[in-house]
């Protein structure tokens, strides 16, 4: 672990050096991404935040290769950004290193404050952070809108709990002794991030990583750079030391290299991920050999179930909320709708009216759009895949089934009945706009269906029997329950999984132990 070279060197490193002329060149002009015009969307973003460059020990730099950034929407190229690589990424690692032996002493009081005026900068520039998500990932504007104060609130709330890291005091048996518990920063924190949230991913773990007194390394989604190099212009406007705060992006071809450079390199003491279980289980191979800590939030399969007893007007608004939201294509997003005989005919009807009557499907940026693209044509391909196969075994599409007339990245929003077990969509996390239900009898049964999944992140159901909430929800092998609920994920409550949706929590109070150190002392000899 790097713990060992902290514990030589953190006043003076013995480690070679490459030389930066070879790895990454200032760029003294700021340079920013020429944007080009959008179909029935704005002309341009803000110059001042769209920066192409990776940010590396508080300065901009360029790398010898660039890769291009698409809008998902329309396919119109919204500029090229640095493609960093293996030389890169230990550069960052070491601007990292380097500023973690000064930010491990900053007071928990100054870096506080330093949260906070990150906050508020976000706050202030929301709405050039939102378009910029909206124009690399699609999402509607609305929607990108409500991610960017739930990306700063994490900074917020982790401003405040850097004021609260507390040890203890233990009374051992020894007269003459006393024990201390100490909570101590990791380190290096080396944060991979998905496209979906493209700024909530970063400053759920940015925050807490940085109010513990660690730094960061963020490689983020080669889909969606412009938003953490966002980030990082803001950090460096709030004042947050220079490398504290480090993006590297990369090509989608560099991605593994990259990924695995950061997770062996001795350095580094902490891996964060968010992303696919196939990914995390590489990653947490590579970060093994060193035996680093992990945090991994992976893939979902979250069961939704509709009891007898359900109010289905409830049920039906909270299936919308919990299916639709960014296309479908959120880690938490129902999956397997699952409803009980007594209702299941009135529940597929209304939730069919309500796809129609509510969901409209665009370009990001139109203000009447409620579903934007998918993120690529993989994605799509996917989603088809999951509704040809259902079809093929006896599924019936009660409404949407087929791509959007729109552009090649859209898809209808889709409700399927009839669904049965051996299909892809119950089997597999299809992360876009379908709906599968399916019909069960009795409480057991739903419970067995839900829990056959190697996943647990999220599961939903709705019920007004008390007696029965208590035992499903503590029955239900997820990390996260909503109880009549179809939204659930709040700066306060903790963040995870279990079984093979990953390892640790973020967010909440418990958010920033995830980045803390116990260490024991003996003070003896009283």
């Amino acid at each position: 672990m790097a713990t060992c070279f902290r514990l030589r060197s953190c006043l003076a490193l013995h480690l070679p050096r490459t030389p930066p002329s070879r790895v990454l060149r200032p760029r003294a002009d700021y340079p920013v991404a020429r944007i080009r015009g959008y179909a029935r969307g704005p002309a341009g973003l803000s110059s001042a935040l769209l920066r192409t460059d990776c940010f590396v020990g508080g300065s901009w730099l360029s790398a010898a290769a660039t890769f291009p950034v698409h809008d998902p929407a329309s396919g119109a190229e919204l500029g090229l950004v640095a493609d960093c690589g293996v030389p890169e990424a230990r550069a960052a690692v070491r601007a990292a290193y380097e500023a973690f032996c000064s930010w491990r002493g900053v007071s928990a009081k100054e870096r506080s404050s330093l949260l906070r005026k990150w906050y508020d900068l976000m706050i202030q520039n929301k709405d050039d952070l939102a378009k910029i998500i909206t124009a690399e990932s699609g999402k509607p504007l609305k929607e990108a809108q409500g991610e960017i104060l739930y990306s700063a609130n994490f900074l917020e709330w982790f401003s405040e709990e850097a004021r609260r890291v507390y040890g203890d005091i233990i009374y051992t048996p020894a007269k003459e002794k006393r024990a201390l518990v100490l909570k101590q920063p990791l380190g290096v924190a080396a944060v991979i991030t998905p496209w979906n949230f493209p700024s909530a991913m970063i400053t759920r773990k940015v925050g807490a990583a940085l109010a513990a007194g660690c730094t960061v390394v963020v490689k983020p989604a080669e889909d969606t750079p412009f938003s953490a190099l966002a980030l990082a212009a803001l950090a460096d406007q709030a004042g947050i030391p220079p490398g504290v705060y480090n993006v590297i992006p990369c090509s989608q071809k560099k991605a593994k290299e990259v990924g695995e450079a950061l997770c062996t390199d001795p350095l580094v003491s902490k891996i964060s991920f968010t992303g696919s279980t196939a990914t995390g289980k590489v990653l947490l191979h590579h970060a093994a050999n060193s035996v680093k800590r992990v945090s991994m939030e992976l893939g979902g399969h979250a069961p939704f179930i509709v009891f007898d007893s359900a109010n289905v007007d409830q049920a039906v608004a909270g299936a919308m909320a919990s299916k639709f939201r960014n296309s479908g294509q959120t880690c938490v997003c129902s999956n397997r709708f699952l409803v009980q005989r007594g209702i299941h005919d009135s529940f597929v009807k209304k939730f069919a009216e309500a796809i129609k009557t509510n969901l409209h499907v665009g370009n990001g940026f139109e203000e009447r759009t409620t579903q934007g693209p998918l993120i690529n044509e993989k994605a799509v391909e996917k989603v088809e895949k999951h509704v040809s196969d259902a079809v093929s075994k006896g599924a019936t599409v009660v409404t949407g089934g087929k791509r959007h007339q729109v552009g090649k990245n859209f898809f209808e929003p889709t409700l399927l009945s009839n669904v049965t077990r051996d299909m892809l969509c119950s089997q597999e996390e299809t992360f876009g706009p379908v709906a599968p239900v399916i019909k069960f009898d009795t409480e057991e049964e739903a419970v067995a269906i839900a829990n056959v999944a190697d996943v647990g992140l999220a599961g939903y159901f709705y019920s007004q029997d008390p007696a029965q909430i208590w035992r499903v929800a503590e029955r239900l092998e997820v990390g996260m329950v909503g109880v009549n609920d179809g939204l659930i994920s709040s700066v306060e409550c903790p963040f995870g999984g279990v079984k093979q949706s990953g390892l640790g929590r973020e967010g909440s109070k418990y958010g920033i132990d995830e980045y803390l150190e116990l260490k024991y002392v003996c003070f003896g000899g009283l």
